[in-house]
């Protein structure tokens, strides 16, 4: 198993096929970013990829933007895509989403998207991204930091769960290393 940071992949018997040990339940990551089609697409695209190949289940906002590109790039790799919606419309979701979940909530469904997984990764993105990093980190959600804000820079103490990754590859190599050890 990789370390995270060390930017590798974990192997398939290192991941145990995205379960977590002792339990039937796959791994849950959580990919954030721009609601808007975006350069960063096609690392959110590779990201989403690499967590289905790794067996783990994919959260996102499943509206547009970074969280079609992971959900399609999840999709693409015979993934699970699960849609956290603001609406109470499952219709608003985008079409890689296998299972829309509809909160009604607005901006308040960020809490239960990052709740919901064990480890988030964050791709660029604006002040929605932001609040869900905040929030991540506030319920005690390892966070991966993808072309993202540079939140460890703000802080006055470092914090071990809120790392910077060089790559797609290793933003779900973190994620999932996080993911291993909840």
């Amino acid at each position: 198993m990789s370390a995270p940071g060390s930017g590798g992949i974990l192997s398939a018997s290192g991941a145990a096929a995205g379960h977590q040990a002792g339990l039937s339940r796959p791994v849950r990551i959580a990919v954030c970013g721009e609601g808007l089609p975006g350069p960063l697409d096609p690392d959110a695209y590779a990201v989403g990829r690499l967590i289905a190949k790794a067996g783990a289940i994919l959260l996102t906002g499943g509206l547009g933007g970074a969280m079609e590109a992971a959900s399609r790039g999840a999709a693409d790799a015979g993934g699970l895509v699960i849609g956290i919606l603001p609406t109470y419309d499952a219709l608003s979701a985008n079409p890689h989403v296998t299972i829309p979940l509809c909160t009604g909530m607005g901006h308040a469904r960020n809490m239960v998207l990052v709740a919901s997984a064990q480890a988030v990764i964050a791709i660029g993105g604006k002040w929605g991204t932001l609040s869900e990093v905040a929030l991540a980190r506030k319920v005690g959600r390892p966070v991966v930091l993808l072309h993202a804000w540079d939140v460890p820079a703000l802080l006055l103490e470092p914090d071990p769960l809120l790392v910077i990754a060089s790559s797609p590859e290793d933003a779900v190599a973190q994620a999932l290393a996080f993911a291993a050890g909840r």
